[in-house]
């Protein structure tokens, strides 16, 4: 008997029995397609796409790696952005702008030259995160420290007001027609301001969510995706503010997008995956897969025209030793393994 019943599941397979429903594993939606390699030393935080500009800008160190999308090769660099966040561009006005977290400032800087425009604009304390939003034709220079935000006209710079966010700011997301969302980091919060104005309309817990980072939006749905600190992924109606769901991610989560060609949400972690989140309805969501990325690569970005994601990472070395000044080290990077890893289907 025991001959035959392993033979059984054969049998039905070949005669159209049930064998024939069972699913296979469903394969991973992304996979790693080019790992571009860049070199040199320093840490990272955001990537940021150009799609008009076919471009791919990452944050390293003290300066910014400017990548050519169509030969996978870092055409130019742009120094002196210490302790460089976050990069975006404004193609109609040729200018892009870098947060320095280091020594709170803007650069501005000429799409065609990669020079700088003007002299660095000083913002509120620990500028992370940015936003162009065309819809008013303001960048949002986000402060880690502070609570605030530092408006820019994103056609010339100037600084035209401060929006008071209450909060560590970290990732934002626009709806484009006039709201900006925003995680603030230090109280578990997601909340939406008037673009003009600048005033605070709501704030929405993330609870059971800490520490949100990574904000992603569908504005189809309006739906607002938080990566959160402590492995979770929260589901919010920016409308009303209901919490939707609550998904698990994996350690060192900090970015997401969303994928509005497929409904994915990917959130990126540090350990070294991507969770990735399919927007089933407005209202249920299914974790698809964890795609193996690299340690480190906890940033992402999405280039709307081909769909492919893109982070970066490093190799890294050993743990320095702990001093006063610095009580928990983190891992030594290794010098010339920096890299940009790009995923597609």
């Amino acid at each position: 008997m025991k001959n035959l019943l392993l033979a059984m599941p054969l049998a039905l397979t070949l005669f159209g029995g049930p064998a024939l429903a069972q699913k296979a594993p469903a394969a991973a939606p992304y996979h790693l397609l080019n790992t571009i390699a860049i070199g040199g030393e320093g840490g990272w935080d955001y990537l940021n796409v150009d799609p008009a500009g076919e471009r791919l800008y990452v944050s390293h160190g003290t300066q910014v790696e400017v990548v050519d999308l169509k030969t996978r090769k870092v055409i130019g660099t742009i120094p002196n952005t210490p302790g460089v966040h976050g990069i975006d561009v404004v193609p109609s006005a040729n200018r892009g702008y870098i947060t320095c977290g280091r020594n709170n400032t803007c650069v501005v800087f000429n799409l065609k030259t990669l020079k700088p425009i003007g002299a660095p604009i000083p913002t509120g304390l620990k500028p992370d995160a940015l936003l162009y939003d065309a819809f008013s034709k303001r960048v949002f220079l986000f402060s880690n420290d502070g609570g605030k935000s530092t408006v820019l006209d994103a056609n010339t710079g100037a600084v035209v007001g401060t929006a008071e966010l209450g909060g560590d700011a970290e990732a934002p997301a626009t709806d484009g027609k006039g709201h900006i969302f925003v995680n603030i980091e230090n109280k578990s919060q997601v909340i939406e301001f008037n673009a003009k104005t600048l005033a605070v309309i709501k704030r929405h817990s993330v609870a059971p969510g800490e520490e949100p980072t990574g904000l992603a939006y569908d504005p189809k749905t309006n739906r607002l995706f938080s990566g959160c600190a402590n492995e979770k992924m929260v589901v919010t109606d920016s409308k009303t503010g209901k919490q939707i769901a609550v998904l698990p991610t994996a350690k060192g989560t900090d970015g997401a997008t969303f994928d509005a060609s497929t409904n994915n949400v990917i959130v990126s972690n540090g350990s070294g995956t991507f969770t990735v989140i399919h927007e089933d309805t407005p209202n249920k969501y299914t974790i698809v897969a964890n795609v193996p990325t690299a340690r480190g690569a906890r940033t992402i970005a999405i280039d709307p025209k081909s769909h492919h994601l893109f982070t970066c990472t490093a190799d890294y070395g050993p743990v320095p030793a702990a001093t006063t000044e610095n009580p928990h080290p983190r891992p030594s990077i290794v010098p010339g393994t920096f890299r940009v890893l790009e995923f597609g289907k």
